[in-house]
């Protein structure tokens, strides 16, 4: 399940890293997360409860004992409609009351009654952390329980320690949230991933280039760590930055990326090449910048071809593998010219795009594509990169999985 339409609780502790939390439910509501957030007494002494009702726009839940909350035994019905249960911060007096199995408060209560997967934000004093009934608590709560655990992070705390404490990043907090709500189909799977475009200079200046964002691939890399892979990206000049945590390899040129490929794919069992690679460069680089006085009014840059990276790929790798999806931007004929690039480049799939259509393409959030394969088209409709990029990867996970089980020997 991806964050969107994800009903995520999001429990709230009583340290000094509960304002934090708004970022964390901004970034959730703007994945398309259903938000609701349940807070601890302490908790409402760093943050109001009205900041949070603001930002999901709606009731925040903070007393047990409230009749208009509990008239329906509503901190069940919380724990029973959550997909997943974040504790942000985890102080450690939290951690010690879920240890123990309380339930006599907004939070534990919750947390306690819930069946969806349970996230722990840690945040305290380093002493207070690196405590040995502390790290007892996180054990028992991650053994016993099944709790999952996102950091803390490691710096100059508020309390003027230095040291592990900090709560991680929100943004940090969000993709192993994302993580736990993803199936886990491409885990044990190594992906490579290409992404952005590709600069081939003219002068130490200026260069050719073209309108790629790489939020596509950064997207596709993002959703297939989510889903276990084990993920490396390839990326060309963006102002994107790279999914935490996913192996990033930064290239300028079409041969920078044709040679980071050449290392990345061994042993992949997919690549996807969303990368706008430079179909040509200019034959000449000057080594100093061109003046355009000296250059009179008209210019002229001799272009020689790059190397097609997609298709030596196509044509090197042994047999079925790794699996080889294509990208196309196209502004006409989209399908056509998508099946004529399946064949020409030896792609098992190509997902294919007209730039031209509104909302779709270049630099925007959102995309719709075509799935393009030697039996079918698959539309996918307009949607988020980050859900049109788990669309895809259900393509591709169906295709290892075919291909895997075409493999096996049959019994005799």
């Amino acid at each position: 399940m991806p964050l969107a339409r994800a009903k995520i609780v999001v429990a709230v502790g009583g340290g000094i890293a509960a304002y934090k939390a708004a970022e964390l439910v901004r970034l959730l509501d703007k994945a398309g997360a259903h938000v609701e957030v349940a807070m601890t007494s302490r908790a409402q002494k760093f943050i109001g409860p009205m900041t949070f009702q603001a930002l999901t726009r709606r009731p925040v839940f903070t007393d047990l004992f409230s009749l208009a909350d509990e008239g329906q035994i509503g901190h069940i019905q919380l724990a029973d409609r959550a997909d997943l249960v974040i504790v942000a911060p985890a102080t450690a007096n939290v951690i010690a009351r879920l240890a123990a199995g309380m339930a006599d408060d907004a939070v534990s209560a919750i947390v306690l009654a819930t069946r969806a997967p349970v996230l722990l934000a840690p945040s305290m004093n380093v002493n207070m952390w690196n405590h040995p009934v502390t790290q007892q608590n996180i054990r028992r709560l991650a053994d016993v329980a099944g709790y999952r655990v996102v950091g803390p992070g490691d710096g100059f705390l508020a309390c003027r320690w230095t040291g592990p404490g900090r709560l991680a990043e929100p943004a940090d907090i969000v993709e192993a949230a994302a993580h736990l709500l993803s199936p886990q189909d491409l885990a044990g799977k190594k992906l490579v991933v290409s992404a952005g475009p590709t600069y081939e200079a003219i002068d130490p200046v200026r260069f050719v280039g073209n309108r790629s964002s790489g939020k596509m691939g950064i997207a596709l890399a993002a959703a297939a760590q989510r889903r276990g892979a084990d993920v490396t990206l390839v990326l060309g000049p963006s102002a994107v930055p790279p999914p935490v945590g996913v192996q990033t390899r930064n290239v300028e040129t079409a041969a920078q990326l044709q040679w980071a490929l050449g290392d990345a794919v061994k042993g992949a069992d997919a690549v996807i090449m969303t990368a706008a690679v430079a179909d040509y460069r200019p034959a000449k680089e000057a080594k100093e910048k061109l003046k355009r006085g000296e250059l009179g009014s008209k210019m002229s840059v001799a272009l020689v071809a790059n190397p097609d990276v997609l298709a030596e790929l196509g044509t090197k790798r042994k047999g079925k593998s790794p699996l080889l999806v294509g990208f196309a931007a196209e502004t006409e004929d989209v399908i056509a010219n998508a099946r004529k690039k399946l064949s020409a480049k030896k792609c098992d799939l190509i997902v294919a795009n007209d730039v031209g259509e509104p909302n779709a393409g270049f630099s925007v959030d959102t995309n719709h594509v075509q799935l393009v394969d030697q039996n079918e088209v698959v539309d996918v409709p307009p949607a988020s990169k980050s859900e049109v990029a788990h669309r895809i990867l259900d393509k591709v996970v169906a295709m290892l999985t075919a291909d895997s089980t075409s493999r096996k020997p049959r019994r005799k």
